[in-house]
């Protein structure tokens, strides 16, 4: 392995010495010692929602675009521009209205992207068959083994499917390259818009120790502040710790933080078939107690639950509502139904039960819904419900909702809870 390769991510050259490409002058090169012989990538499409608004109307090109909706509502996503601006996704509009006054603000449209994912989601598994989907707009892709069936390196074949999914749908991604997940989805946030980053395993040690533990997977606020009370602010300080001392202080998010601060990571790639459930959340900027606003939240997040689900084919039979309260306590509550659903506005009547069981007098940091026990949606029948005779009415509305907006957008319906 000649410690310079180097590749041309503009025209695929593959050369030896440093510079720009030899080939086309391009100065977008990957140049990493252990370049054909990583095979394990995050792939995240760049502000997918914003990324698509903008595409199918040039006219919001150069504008800070933010998707979201009604005054009460969060952000879905925003564009780099408007992110400049201090707008971050799950931020309340009113916030990002303050923050970008001159952003245009458009609705979702959920099953458009959710079409546009399928598109992305097939092209990834030419490559590959071992694609696992953690939301419509990123995924992480295992491919071992692929170089004698393509004739060319991991990296070859990421660079080339960026360069496709460019050409062909005219949107950017960026790309993580790793020797494991967690290295793989940290090195595809180093580089963004359009980015492709390295991290080998000769450099994971070093790179790791200057990074802040929040860079972890799944350290959240509440963990980072628990950490720093403890006087733990860096990756490096993790590794000082004694394992046993962090899994007594923090129980498996102990252990588990260990072994990520070491870059251990032995998860496999797994794709669609083993997934268990499917869930979304939302982190309220500040803490909030009103009913009505938390069931906004929640039909948001129904919907984005019930979108995925659609998109996979799959029902689930049993729905967790999360709710983590202003002092980081955490509160789940579970209900099975009679038989599985993926209807948004199923999932929401059963979740605003569990969320009005749950309120009291307590304010809530974070909010988030799941479904579970998966079966294909090809085994559920028509849902009906004979104690509630408007909710045939309620699916059949749902349904013909989903086909307006695959063909027209989602803009063209919305519900009137989304505007509160």
């Amino acid at each position: 392995m000649n410690a310079s390769h180097s590749l041309c991510r503009d025209c695929l050259t593959e050369w030896t010495e440093p510079g720009r490409c030899p080939q086309c002058g391009s100065p977008r090169v990957l140049r990493h010692a252990e370049l054909r012989d990583l095979a394990i990538a995050h792939m995240d499409c760049d502000a997918f929602y914003a990324s698509v608004e903008k595409r199918d109307n040039p006219e919001l090109a150069d504008v800070p675009l933010i998707v979201g909706g009604g005054q009460r509502g969060v952000v879905t996503t925003a564009c780099y521009l408007a992110r400049t601006r201090g707008v971050r996704s799950a931020m309340p509009m009113f916030e990002a209205r303050r923050r970008c006054p001159e952003a245009v603000v458009v609705k979702p449209r959920m099953a458009h992207y959710v079409e546009i994912s399928r598109q992305i989601r097939t092209m990834m598994t030419e490559l590959s068959p071992l694609v696992e989907p953690l939301s419509l707009d990123e995924a992480f892709l295992d491919l071992s083994g692929t170089e004698r069936l393509h004739r060319a390196a991991p990296a070859i074949l990421l660079a080339q499917l960026q360069r496709r999914i460019e050409r062909e749908l005219d949107l950017t991604v960026s790309v993580g390259l790793s020797h494991n997940k967690f290295l793989a989805k940290v090195a595809s946030e180093l580089d963004k818009p359009r980015g492709f980053a390295i991290i080998g395993r000769a450099e994971t040690a070093d790179f790791l120790a200057k990074q802040p533990v929040g860079i972890i997977w799944g350290v959240g606020g509440s963990t980072r502040r628990a950490l720093e009370a403890e006087g733990i602010r860096t990756i490096a300080d993790i590794r000082q710790r004694d394992r046993k001392q962090l899994i007594e202080r923090f129980g498996a998010m102990g252990d588990r933080l260990w072994r990520l601060s070491h870059g251990e990571d032995h998860r496999r790639v797994t794709p669609d078939h083993a997934m268990k459930s499917i869930s979304n959340e939302t982190t309220f900027r500040e803490d909030i107690s009103d009913c009505e606003r938390l069931e906004t939240y929640l039909w948001q997040i129904c919907e984005k639950v019930s979108a995925r689900a659609k998109e996979k084919k799959i029902a689930g039979r049993v729905i967790t509502l999360k709710l983590k309260r202003a002092d980081h306590r955490i509160t789940t509550r579970r209900q099975t139904l009679e038989q599985p659903t993926q209807l948004a506005h199923v999932l929401f009547e059963h979740g605003r039960v569990l969320l009005h069981r749950s309120i009291s007098n307590f304010s809530f940091r974070l909010i988030g819904l799941g479904i579970s026990s998966l079966v294909s949606d090809s085994q559920i029948a028509a849902e009906t419900n004979l104690l509630d005779p408007e909710n045939g009415k309620r699916t059949e509305v749902e349904r013909l909702t989903d086909q307006i907006r695959a063909r027209f957008g989602d803009g063209t319906i919305e519900f009137g809870r989304s505007f509160r």
